[in-house]
C-alpha cells in the first residue's frame, strides 16, 4: 500500500539527464514523491494507471507519440491528473494545442528548478502556472483581431518573421517546406497590400493581427 497523502509525480521525458535531474530535484528538495519516470509515452502507458500520479511532468518532443498527442490519452486514462508541460517549444500553436488537450501548466526547460516545484504546488491548488513568456503568448493570442484577413498559419508565419526568423528557420520550426513559407509570405503581402516585411509587420501589429 502506498501513502496517497503524499503527492505523487510521474515524469515522461526522453532526455535521461533531464529526466533524472527532475526526479532528483523533486525527491530531494520538495515534499513530493517521484513514483516513476519514462522515456516515452509508449513505455509509460502500460504503467501510468498503476502509478496513479497526481501530477505528470510531460515533454512534447518524445519518440513515437508526441506529448501533445499523448495528453488526451493520459487524461482519458487518468481524468484527475494534472499535466505540466516542460519543453523547449514556445510556438503559439504548440502552446494552445497543449492547453486545449488538457495541460494544466506549461514551462520551458530553462525555467529555474524552484519554479517547477512551485508549479506542482500551484496545479494541485487549482492554478494554471506558465512561464512568463508562455503566458504572454496566450494573452496575445486571446487579444488578436478575429476579423483578420490572415489565416492562422499566415499569422503564425508573420509573427515568426516579426521575431527575426528567416524563411528556412520558419520552415524548420513549423515542419513545412521553404517554398510553402514563400507562398504564405506572398499571400500575406497581397492580403495586407504591402511590398515589404517591415510594412507587413507594422500593419499587422497596428491591427492586432499578430
Amino acid at each position: 500500500m502506498y501513502n496517497k497523502a503524499v503527492t505523487r509525480i510521474a515524469i515522461i521525458e526522453d532526455d535521461e539527464t533531464i529526466r533524472e535531474g527532475y526526479a532528483y530535484l523533486i525527491d530531494h528538495t520538495s515534499p513530493y514523491q517521484v513514483v516513476n519516470t519514462y522515456a516515452s509515452f509508449e513505455t509509460a502507458k502500460h504503467q501510468l494507471a498503476k502509478d496513479n500520479p497526481d501530477v505528470i511532468l510531460l515533454d512534447i518532443q518524445l519518440p513515437g507519440v508526441s506529448g501533445i498527442d499523448a495528453l488526451p490519452l493520459i487524461k482519458k486514462m487518468l481524468p484527475q491528473v494534472y499535466v505540466i508541460i516542460l519543453t523547449v517549444f514556445e510556438v503559439e500553436k504548440t502552446i494552445l494545442d497543449a492547453l486545449a488537450n488538457g495541460a494544466s501548466g506549461y514551462f520551458t526547460k530553462n525555467t529555474p528548478s524552484a519554479k517547477i516545484i512551485d508549479a506542482i504546488k500551484e496545479v494541485i491548488m487549482g492554478g494554471g502556472p506558465m512561464s512568463p513568456n508562455v503566458a504572454r503568448t496566450v494573452i496575445r493570442s486571446l487579444q488578436k483581431n478575429f476579423d483578420s484577413p490572415l489565416t492562422k498559419r499566415e499569422a503564425q508565419i508573420l509573427d515568426l518573421i516579426s521575431k527575426g526568423k528567416d524563411r528556412s528557420q520558419i520552415a524548420s520550426e513549423l515542419f513545412i517546406e521553404v517554398e510553402t513559407v514563400k507562398t504564405h509570405v506572398k499571400n500575406i503581402y497581397i492580403k495586407l497590400n504591402v511590398n515589404s516585411k517591415a510594412d507587413a509587420i507594422k500593419i499587422a501589429k497596428a491591427n492586432r493581427l499578430i
